[in-house]
Parts: structure tokens; C-alpha cells; sequence
């Protein structure tokens, strides 16, 4: 799963005036793929081209013990709560940012093949929908545009914005689906990878940075 990992960051958003901003959420949506892609360069986790993995992504993604293990993945996002926590003075910010960091291993759960596990050792976990594109397509399209636009009603601000990122993400999607899959596992792939995360992150600061979460009663919130 590539976007529909944005979904969460999208609802967190737009579900409390204490939640993050936007840029922030996009940073907790992925950051355990920063840290596997970072560690990946550093030749800490692995992972190998390998056609046939599954029917969408020929990743053989074998040794990710420290981002793709639950236990891990609860470190990363215990962590990023913290740093929330103690950055913006805001526990509850803080907690919202840490559950979004945890969606991102059930997320994986959904799509990966068997491959996840719970503490960086078998078994192994993972739905496999992978291997089911006409399952796998319809739902991260579903969930992220359901989230966006549960974003964009419970925000006032320019609309252009939003839109713009949007269009990015769907255009990274699409090359991630139907672009030719590299032929081997290398840096090139990993800092492609980082590039493209960044990329969106600072597309959903400039979003977040120019809407304001709307109360009850039609007030606008200022992001906290």
C-alpha cells in the first residue's frame, strides 16, 4: 500500500482541534517506511526483487525486523508520540500521531504477502490482497479519496491546494502500479522511494499550513 497509507493522516486531521497538521500526519503515515527505506540504505533491513511475489509488487520483502514487526512499528509510533508530545506541548496531538504511525502496520497487514511479523521472527503475517487487484485497486483509491474528502469538509481554506496534492498522489499511485518495476533492490529504488515521500509530505504542509479545521457551529480552528 503506497497513498491509502495517507488516509489515516487525512482523517486524524480533520478529527480533533487537537490533532497535528496535515504535514505532520503525512510524516506518521509513513514513517516506518522512512525507517525501513533508511535502514534499507544502510543495509540494516532487506529486501530483493523477486517477479511473481505477488500479482501487483515483485518485493520480496524478507528482513524488516525493526519497522515491519508490530512490536517496532508500536516503538516508532511511542516515539513519534513523544516527540509530538513534547514539541507542540500536546499529549493528545500526540497520541493521535501515534496511532496513525500504527496504521500503517495494518494497513500492510491488508496488502503485504506473508511477511509482517510481531516481533522480527516467525510467523509471519499478511493478508496478501496483493495478489487480488481488483481488490487491492478499488480499496487504497476508496480509502484515500474517502478520507480526503472527509478532510476537505471538515476544513475551510483554498481548495487549489488540496487538489494539487491530490493529483500528485494519484499520479505517484499510478506509477507505482503500472511503470515497470525496477530489476533489482538498490539505492536507486530506496532514495526514489524517500524522494517520493518527501515529495508528498511537503505538499501536505503547504495544505495543512492554509486550512483551518472547522468547529461546530461554522467557526474555523486554527491547526494545532
Amino acid at each position: 500500500m503506497f497513498i491509502g497509507h495517507f488516509a489515516p493522516a487525512f482523517a486524524a486531521a480533520a478529527l480533533s482541534e487537537r490533532s497535528p497538521r496535515l504535514g505532520t500526519l503525512f510524516v506518521a503515515a509513513q514513517l516506518v517506511d522512512w525507517g525501513f527505506f533508511g535502514l534499507a540504505l544502510a543495509g540494516v533491513e532487506k529486501m530483493r526483487v523477486e517477479p511473481g511475489a505477488t500479482a501487483m509488487v515483485p518485493f520480496d520483502l524478507y528482513h524488516m525486523p525493526f519497522t515491519h514487526s508490530l512490536l517496532g512499528c508500536l516503538a516508532w509510533a511511542a516515539g513519534f508520540a513523544l516527540v509530538v508530545a513534547l514539541a507542540q506541548r500536546n499529549p493528545a496531538g500526540g497520541l493521535i500521531g501515534g496511532a496513525v504511525v500504527l496504521s500503517h502496520w495494518v494497513l500492510d497487514w491488508l496488502t503485504h504477502a506473508s511477511d509482517l511479523t510481531l516481533a522480527g521472527s516467525p510467523p509471519t503475517f499478511g493478508l496478501g490482497l496483493w495478489n487480488w487487484p481488483l481488490v487491492a485497486i478499488p480499496l487504497e483509491l476508496g480509502m484515500t479519496l474517502a478520507a480526503f474528502f472527509f478532510y476537505l469538509r471538515r476544513t475551510r481554506g483554498p481548495v487549489g491546494q488540496p487538489v494539487i496534492l491530490l493529483a500528485a498522489m494519484l499520479a505517484m499511485q499510478a506509477i507505482n502500479w503500472f511503470a515497470p518495476h525496477p530489476a533489482e533492490a538498490g539505492a536507486a529504488l530506496y532514495l526514489q522511494a524517500l524522494f517520493a515521500f518527501a515529495v508528498l509530505t511537503a505538499l501536505a504542509w503547504w495544505v495543512g499550513e492554509n486550512r483551518q479545521r472547522i468547529r461546530k457551529g461554522g467557526l474555523a480552528a486554527r491547526p494545532a
